[in-house]
């Protein structure tokens, strides 16, 4: 995922950082490496005044499974017994007949920030996604024969987001500000691939909501974040919402996102720190429909898309010193430890975050 110049890039910072001695932040001292949250976390510090900063972030996120509610649930169940919404369309059987069993998403993550006064911080988020679900098709209306397995696949950008991180105190041992902002429907919301019907035909649909790259709408962004430290303890904690308000030109919207963020961090060095976070997550189903999206399978029901999960992250992060001064490299493994999902509905297995961030 990474070259051989970027490890290597890893390996020196991480040497600097582990070499240079425990103490408290001084002017030409290194900076903390705790002076950020985890690295799963967006929009979670301010910059001083003039300060510019740009990152990049790459996330897989790996999908495996379903689930109904909190028990996981078989494709061969999901097949004989849960209803299709379009049942009574022409060519639309009872239930459902299609079934994703694997998800894998990359996220290519681009960040500028910058301060033009110590208070306000600017932030621009862009995002290139790369999508592959697999499927498995049952032959005909019932029955309980395997047709075939597919893959969809798609790429390109998705949203961008600006905002405004506006600071309310900071006493040098504790920190809060606010987060004001706005996702931009950059990303396409009309992607199509070739699919394996119950009947054995393999045409050109657009596909499910999931395997589309963005929301389609303007999106405002709310949130308030809160960060201390004390000797080598770090905390925090950011709660973040994306509230979906109108339709979007395919007369839908997606469900309200709200994420809730807890983490505590240690330094091993001023330039080294480990990280434990939770994560509470709650999103809506969507509200309308594309009328193009119409298919006997899980992911095309708008009603089958709400989720409340709780996941924990472990995360190590390192900041530069010296020549590597204002670099800093970070990464974080996050898994889920409670899903409640309005299924049949894939399920979360793993995600996992690396990040580089230049700050001058």
């Amino acid at each position: 995922m990474f070259n051989s110049k970027k490890l290597s890039g890893a390996a020196v910072a991480l040497a600097l950082a582990v070499s240079a001695p425990a103490g408290a932040d001084q002017p030409g001292e290194p900076a903390r490496a705790d002076d950020h949250a985890p690295i799963g976390v967006m929009g979670d510090h301010l910059h001083d005044k003039g300060e510019w900063m740009v990152s990049y972030r790459f996330m897989r996120m790996r999908m495996d499974g379903n689930r109904d509610g909190t028990d996981g649930i078989d494709p061969g169940t999901i097949v004989t017994t849960a209803p299709n919404r379009f049942f009574g369309m022409p060519g639309q059987p009872p239930t459902l007949r299609v079934v994703p069993e694997t998800m894998t998403t990359d996220m290519h993550m681009f960040g500028l920030m910058y301060a033009p006064s110590d208070r306000v911080t600017l932030m621009l988020m862009a995002n290139y996604l790369e999508k592959e679900m697999g499927h498995v098709t049952w032959q005909g209306p019932m029955g309980t024969t395997v047709l075939g397995r597919f893959t969809t696949r798609t790429e390109g950008l998705g949203d961008t987001s600006i905002s405004a991180l506006v600071g309310l105190f900071d006493n040098g041992s504790q920190r809060a500000h606010l987060t004001l902002g706005l996702s931009l429907p950059t990303g396409d919301i009309e992607e199509s691939g070739t699919v394996l019907t119950p009947m054995g035909m393999t045409p050109s649909l657009r596909l499910p909501y999931p395997m589309q790259l963005g929301s389609g709408s303007y999106d405002p962004i709310l949130g308030i974040t809160w960060a201390g430290r004390a000797n080598a303890w770090g905390w925090g904690a950011q709660w973040r919402s994306v509230l979906r308000v109108a339709d979007n030109d395919e007369d839908y919207r997606l469900g309200d996102e709200h994420r809730l963020n807890v983490w505590l961090s240690r330094l091993l060095t001023p330039g080294a720190s480990l990280s434990l976070r939770l994560e509470g997550y709650d999103r809506g189903n969507i509200s309308g429909q594309d009328r193009l999206i119409m298919a006997p399978v899980q992911t095309a029901d708008p009603d089958r898309h709400a989720a409340r999960r709780l996941g924990l992250g472990i995360g190590l992060n390192l900041a530069g010193s010296g020549d590597l001064a204002g670099h800093r490299l970070a990464f974080e493994f996050h898994v889920p430890l409670y899903q409640d999902l309005d299924g049949p509905q894939m399920e979360s297995d793993w995600m996992l975050t690396a990040g580089y961030q230049y700050a001058f």
